[in-house]
């Protein structure tokens, strides 16, 4: 008997896109970087990407699977609301749908102490939660941290709306855990160490030394200064062990109260206390808020050229911060204005992001430049230290490699030149596209020992001698080609054992859905459904109008007007 499961259930779940894995084409005249160095540490391998952000995921999966240590995403939120740059009204089951579909090939590109941080409203908050637990597991769940993106109230509301959801997955929370960053405290937090007393050492503040349980081992009586022997309160018992209270004494770290005799506790210094576990409340004055992110993006744009849903610089300077060090890669495949980018290029990550909008030009690329040139003086510039510097590269997903000719033949697209088609093979076939400027027949390896050589050329039984002779017994080499003379595929695999041939296009037809290139969650984008045909009779008696006045559209039909 197969094994129930709890899973979230929507129209079209079993429905998933079988999608072409393409190559990524840099525009050159669009890429840009700073003149000079501004530090060794400068960044220039940064990506964006234009194009259709599922396909443009499953582009990446070749080069960047188990490498991504942080991606945050801010997707359209469903909630029928029409921005100006995103159409997020979706139907419930089809943007659950989309989502999943991304999940999935997310949970790949994360490296194994990766995290995954989404921001979202309450319309889909709880049903993308289920969702993330099934496609990540629920073990993979770290918290769902409330952000505080609005302090006003809104008087209109039946309860006044002030935070959006950040949900947190990771590959591996154990090992998530050991590398994630603590944050630097706040004033209000370092205030809480005081030094009314003129401590030499400053400010600082008692620690209890009780907890919670009962272990006999950590039950031990204690005398303090005035003589008073103190054991643990009922329920509890101390926090270590008695040879580490004997180390806090002569320490001179030993605190009883003002009185002498007070519960035991122990001195920690503001200097010596370590940064502060991040915890799931994320108020405006630490993390932004959504009036601070319009203001940001009036300095960089103006208020008649402003993007209508960004968040704050200082709430993903927070997640980058947690979740990643200086290097680490960062995607963000609903780029929107481009602040991720910007943030993780201002604290020294390298980044990713994708955009299908036409913003990633009149937004995004014009922000970056101004990150670049330090011509952008607001968000985190001033706390991130920075100072410009760097660069990125712009890509443009590469067409469909198969298109239909005049005549509905399936052929290899027209637009691809020689170098795009060997990558292209490259990547359908699992082989690492890397053209050897020696060997002219390498145009990629999966091995030390295993090539691959695409043309589109027809090539004859002597080419082939040629080629398995030059490849030798001790390589092997995949030849995707446009046809062969004189020979059949398996008489070719017994006479050169080192070469395996296959034919373009037909050797990658049923791979994938070739030429469908949006993907987005855009409703505008949905196609239209055809209704349902009816024969004649069953359509003349549901237009049929009513007997009399008594009749209501309510009444007519197949069988309330029948005689």
């Amino acid at each position: 008997m197969r094994k129930q499961k709890l899973e979230l259930t929507w129209i079209g779940k079993e429905k998933r896109p079988r999608l072409e894995s393409r190559i990524l084409l840099e525009d050159p005249v669009k890429s840009y970087h700073a003149r000079h160095r501004i530090s060794n540490d400068d960044i220039f391998d940064n990506r964006l990407i234009f194009g259709d952000n599922l396909l443009a995921l499953k582009a990446l999966e070749a080069e960047f699977t188990g490498k991504v240590k942080c991606v945050f995403i801010d997707p359209p939120y469903n909630t029928g609301s029409a921005f100006t740059h995103y159409d997020d009204g979706l139907e419930h089951s089809i943007w659950l749908g989309l989502i999943r579909d991304r999940l999935e090939i997310i949970r790949g590109l994360l490296s194994e102490d990766g995290s995954l941080w989404i921001t979202i409203d309450d319309n889909e908050c709880h049903y993308l939660k289920v969702l993330c637990d099934e496609v990540f597991g629920r073990g993979c769940f770290v918290a769902n941290v409330v952000w505080q993106n609005r302090y006003s109230r809104s008087n209109d509301a039946s309860i006044s709306l002030s935070h959006n959801s950040v949900l947190v997955y990771a590959s591996s929370p154990e090992k998530w855990k050991k590398i994630r960053n603590r944050l630097t405290r706040t004033e209000e937090q370092a205030g809480q160490y005081k030094n009314a007393e003129k401590d030499p050492n400053g400010p600082w503040r008692a620690i209890p030394w009780d907890a919670p349980n009962l272990r006999p081992n950590l039950t031990y009586p204690i005398t303090t200064p005035t003589g008073k022997v103190r054991m643990p309160p009922a329920g509890r018992c101390w926090s270590r062990t008695e040879d580490q209270w004997l180390e806090i004494v002569d320490a001179g770290l030993a605190y009883f109260g003002k009185s002498g005799d007070g519960a035991p506790s122990f001195k920690q210094y503001l200097k010596d206390a370590a940064a502060i576990v991040p915890n799931t409340w994320w108020p405006h004055e630490e993390a932004g808020h959504t009036d601070e992110a319009k203001k940001e993006m009036h300095g960089l744009f103006g208020k008649e050229n402003a993007f209508d849903t960004p968040k704050p610089e200082r709430l993903l300077q927070r997640i980058i911060h947690i979740a990643t060090n200086p290097g680490d890669i960062v995607l963000d495949s609903f780029a929107g204005s481009g602040t991720t980018g910007a943030v993780a290029h201002k604290m020294g990550r390298r980044w990713i992001m994708v955009e299908l909008g036409e913003h990633c030009h009149t937004h995004i690329i014009p922000r970056l430049k101004k990150v670049i040139d330090f011509d952008d003086k607001g968000g985190i510039t001033d706390s991130a230290n920075w100072r410009g510097g760097g660069g990125f590269r712009y890509y443009d997903l590469a067409p469909s490699l198969i298109i239909n000719d005049r005549w509905g033949n399936p052929v290899v697209n027209p637009e691809y030149n020689a170098a795009h088609l060997a990558e292209a093979l490259c990547k359908l076939e699992g082989f690492i596209s890397a053209p050897s400027e020696v060997r002219w027949w390498q145009h990629g390896h999966s091995s030390e020992r295993d090539y691959i050589y695409a043309t589109t050329q027809t090539l004859s039984t002597e080419q082939l001698q040629a080629l398995s002779d030059e490849v030798g017994s001790e390589q092997s080499l995949l030849i995707c080609c446009a046809a062969f003379h004189g020979i059949t595929a398996a008489k070719a695999a017994e006479r050169w054992p080192n070469l395996t041939l296959k034919k373009i296009p037909k050797m990658v037809l049923t791979r994938c859905e070739w030429g469908r290139d949006d993907y987005s969650l855009n409703v505008a984008n949905l196609p239209i459904a055809e209704l349902e045909k009816i024969d004649p009779i069953s359509e003349a008696l549901l237009n049929k109008p009513p007997k009399n006045k008594k009749d209501t559209p309510g009444q007519s039909g197949l069988f309330g007007d029948i005689e």
